[in-house]
């Protein structure tokens, strides 16, 4: 039952992200933000990485929710998770 559980969770992750997270080429040159914002993903990420939590992140921009940094955090992991690495020789 939790693999099931854990399924639907990643499925409204996915749906989530996809509804919170656009890239277009005429917005931040192409580069992912927050739907309707001009607040990239990569600019979240820096906060996170910092040490602020969603909602601080999100209380510095007007139009962002902390369920938006989320979405966010959950795009970058993805995008990482399909890198290829490539062996140093």
């Amino acid at each position: 039952m939790v693999a099931g559980a854990d399924r639907n969770r990643q499925a409204w992750y996915r749906l989530d992200m996809e509804n919170r997270i656009e890239i277009d080429p005429a917005v931040m040159r192409g580069k992912p933000v927050v739907r309707g914002t001009r607040v990239t993903v990569e600019q979240i990420v820096r906060e996170c990485a910092r040490g602020l939590a969603p909602a601080e992140v999100a209380a510095q921009y007007p139009r962002v929710t902390p369920e938006d940094v989320l979405a966010a955090l959950a795009f970058a992991a993805d995008y990482l998770s399909h890198e290829t690495i490539i062996a140093a020789e």
